[in-house]
């Protein structure tokens, strides 16, 4: 019972700063919208002005303060919602790009006894040698330098104390945050506030558990061990943990270091064409990728060898939307526009809600920019980002992982481009994906895909005639239920409610007000000046009942 109300208490704090933050850059609207006033006492503080520079701030950029003053576990969603481009308009991605986790580093103290909680022994035992300053602080971590016992040169992240019942507490508000959104505010049910917050739930709750990591790091491990141009560091198990992640370092040239690399004789396109070949082959053979490759997650080694880091953001793809995902873009270059929308009707991108009119004929304009062209002429990005345009416009549904994919995609050929100036994905897609559509025109590859879909098929062929039957039955005996979902009533119903709820109320006033004058003109005792003490009592409690509703209805704005 004492935690309980102890973490109602710290929630209720919470609230109180996200409010008075809401409040702060101006966003007092929302916090009216979702009806969260009660938790705010002082509001008139932040009734000021904030500029930058001789300008005021655009609403992205005053989101992005209050996203940097609400701390780490909101920092962490703004940089997923700025990969989200299906969902958060650009203006707002952009801005939350820039997101970064500033924090302070936390104590070497904590560092050892976490260390030794984890692995079950003192630091000393575990290393040769610890770098007691970390060379990099964030918001769920951070890393050291340091040496096992057998001299090999390692990284150590550590994770930072308590931040798994932080992010909870961040997660338990935001969900009723979300909820609320979706109840009052008619146009956040288009964004989908509980679908992102269950997306970033799932993405953060993964980065707070560092094995994931580890695997996913052997995994990539496993997938390149014949390739000769990549390079994955090696996981130290004995020294990692949930906690604890100990990883081999990487001793070579900074991807973004293009003076040195050059200097070192490495040939900068070959390096974008290497790496490019290595996403194609992540996201086209082995449905496994990393979406973030950018120059600050790779390193080029002293033989050319490109060496990735940072396995935090990761993606996975089934065989049909490997299938889906290639089919598309092939789409897009026929400008088979029925076939685009086809695919994305198949994966639930779109619902029966969407104006297919209105969808196709956007379409139609985005393919007639490429139709003709093969894909060494699109600019991949480009598109992608285009085409996210038009479904963000229709309320799409796009699946996290495929968002990840257009991610990765846009992230590939931003490295590619800075490597080489005119490089262009699709150079390196084109021949991928005409493999891949030339082995599903096999024999082999369609006889096998006929045999694995055959036991489906027969099952639901034999379950076919006894379904039918039973709703023949159902409906012969009367007893087939229809169920109708209705949509956008439970405001009405609520605010039929709020109404009947003051009519209520007011009809009590004015029973107290009536009351109380049948008694003073009774001169029920006890009196004072010759006036029922009894009857001014029920007077000015109606009068205080009756000033608390009129200030209700004025602050919700419903009169």
């Amino acid at each position: 019972m004492h935690i309980r109300i102890l973490r109602r208490y710290s929630m209720a704090k919470r609230y109180k700063k996200i409010i008075d933050v809401l409040m702060k850059y101006e966003f007092g609207h929302l916090v009216d919208q979702m009806k969260l006033r009660p938790f705010q006492i002082i509001s008139s503080r932040w009734k000021q002005h904030y500029e930058l520079g001789e300008g005021a701030l655009s609403g992205p950029e005053r989101m992005r303060k209050v996203l940097e003053e609400l701390g780490p576990t909101y920092v962490k969603l703004g940089q997923i919602l700025s990969m989200r481009q299906d969902i958060v308009p650009t203006e707002y991605g952009e801005e939350f790009a820039k997101l970064q986790d500033a924090v302070p580093p936390f104590a070497i103290e904590d560092v050892e006894r976490l260390i030794q909680e984890e692995l079950g022994a003192p630091v000393d035992d575990l290393f040769g040698t610890f770098e007691r300053e970390p060379i990099a602080a964030a918001s769920i971590g951070q890393v050291h330098l340091a040496k096992l016992k057998d001299g090999a040169d390692v990284v150590v992240k550590v994770q930072r104390p308590r931040i798994d019942q932080i992010i909870e507490t961040d997660l338990d508000i935001m969900y009723s945050l979300a909820k609320l959104a979706e109840e009052h505010i008619s146009d956040a049910k288009y964004y989908r506030p509980v679908n992102i917050v269950d997306e970033f739930a799932i993405s953060i709750r993964a980065e707070l558990d560092y094995t994931q990591e580890a695997r996913n790091i052997d995994r990539f491990s496993y997938n390149f061990k014949d390739e000769t141009h990549i390079y994955i560091p090696k996981i130290y198990w004995d020294h990692s943990s949930q906690r604890i992640l100990t990883i081999e370092y990487i001793d070579g040239t900074k991807g973004n270091d293009f003076e040195t690399i050059e200097n070192l004789g490495h040939d900068r396109q070959q390096i974008a064409i290497y790496g490019a070949k290595a996403f194609m082959k992540q996201v086209f053979e082995d449905g496994l990728f990393h979406a973030d490759i950018h120059p600050g997650n790779v390193f080029i080694l002293d033989d050319g060898r490109i060496a990735l880091i940072d396995f935090g953001m990761v993606g996975h793809l089934s065989n049909d939307l490997r299938n889906a995902f290639i089919d598309c873009l092939f789409a897009i270059t026929k400008g088979d526009v029925e076939q685009c929308i086809e695919i994305l009707y198949d994966f639930d991108v779109i619902g029966s809600d969407v104006d297919i009119h209105e969808l196709k004929t956007d379409i139609e304009h985005l393919l007639d920019k490429y139709y003709g062209r093969s894909l060494k002429q699109m600019d991949a990005a480009s598109m992608l980002s285009e085409l996210l345009g038009v479904l963000r416009r229709h309320q799409a549904r796009i699946p996290a992982n495929i968002a990840l994919l257009l991610r990765g995609v846009i992230m590939i050929t931003g490295f590619g481009t800075q490597m080489m100036p005119d490089f262009n994905v699709a150079m390196v897609f084109e021949p991928c994906a005409k493999k891949i559509m030339k082995e599903r025109m096999s024999p082999k590859y369609i006889a096998n895909s006929v045999f694995k879909d055959m036991p489906k098929y027969s099952r639901m062929l034999h379950k076919m005639p006894m379904q039918i039957s039973h709703i023949l039955s159902s409906a012969e005996s009367g007893d087939l239920n229809i169920k109708f979902e209705h949509h956008g009533l439970d405001r009405i119903v609520m605010e039929m409610n709020a109404a009947s709820n003051r009519l209520a109320f007011s009809f009590i006033i004015s029973a107290i007000i009536v009351g109380s004058s049948l008694i003073i003109q009774t001169g029920m005792e006890p009196l004072v000046g010759g006036i029922s003490l009894l009857g001014v009592a029920g007077f000015l409690v109606a009068g205080f009942l009756g000033m608390g509703l009129v200030i209700y209805i004025l602050k919700t704005g419903r009169i």
